[in-house]
């Protein structure tokens, strides 16, 4: 693609344009921001990355090969009735934005190629988990170019488009939780007199490889808990605390609120 246009530059925009730069996928030169207002903020993307800001959409936006849906939710529908006679009749859109169905999409666009992308904020260091789904007016080749420009940021998985708002649920908010998790970590620590970088390094490597014994072995989630659980030892009293506070049904209600949450997005 020679010409992406970010419609909307906030974090989740400024994310996956660091990570796209920083592993030199898509030349700085191809990627052009633009948003409602914020010019300060499109300078300083433009200043930190070397992309370009839109200073012509008309021109900018009739030769566009994509334009990446980046606003909040609730200024979308108007963003895209702004962008919509701009826009060329081949340009394809990818939307990140949470809740906005491809109908809505196609409803405001046009009937044109459309993808829906739930990535997070770790795109930043190319190590994003993204949920995907396409329009039937996405040809092989655009899917497959799709893939690899979001498979270069992270870790992506073709979805049904429905199946989002679980995805928007679990992956996209879940850096959230777990850096709430790790705020946690660090209060109950720093209570038992340990300094709060003792605990974060300890938290953060603890999550780390966790994470990569999961990804490096074939055992269940179950399977390693057990592994470090010794009959009437710390662990054990650990685990009997969150279920004694009912961590699962925490958890549970969690990912419940968020995807409710995104459904209610899709309708407003």
């Amino acid at each position: 693609m020679q010409t992406i246009v970010f419609a909307g530059a906030g974090s989740m925009a400024e994310a996956i344009i660091q990570g796209w730069v920083n592993k030199g996928v898509v030349l700085p030169q191809s990627i052009y921001v633009m948003n409602k207002s914020n010019k300060l903020k499109l300078q300083d993307i433009a200043n930190r990355y070397g992309v370009q800001v839109v200073s012509d959409r008309r021109e900018v936006l009739s030769k566009a090969d994509c334009v990446i849906l980046a606003m909040k939710p609730k200024d979308v529908v108007a963003g895209m009735k702004d962008i919509a006679p701009l826009l060329g009749e081949k340009t394809a859109v990818l939307s990140v934005v949470a809740g906005t169905s491809i109908e809505t999409i196609q409803e405001n666009l046009g009937h044109r190629a459309v993808a829906r992308v739930m990535p997070n904020t770790s795109a930043t260091i190319g190590m994003s988990a993204s949920g995907i789904a396409f329009s039937d007016e996405v040809a092989q080749s655009l899917n497959a170019t799709f893939l690899q420009l979001l498979e270069a940021i992270g870790v992506v998985i073709e979805v049904k488009e429905h199946e989002l708002h679980a995805v928007t649920a679990l992956s996209g908010s879940g850096p959230a939780y777990l850096y709430y998790l790790i705020e946690a970590f660090e209060q109950a620590g720093m209570k038992y007199g340990l300094e709060q970088s003792t605990v974060r390094t300890l938290a953060v490597q603890t999550v780390a490889g966790a994470a990569e014994m999961l990804k490096q072995t074939s055992e269940e989630p179950k399977a390693l808990r057990k592994k470090v659980t010794s009959p009437g030892g710390t662990t054990a009293a650990g685990i009997q605390a969150l279920k004694n506070h009912h961590f699962k049904e925490t958890i549970q209600a969690c990912i419940d609120d968020a995807t409710k949450r995104s459904i209610e997005l899709a309708k407003e």
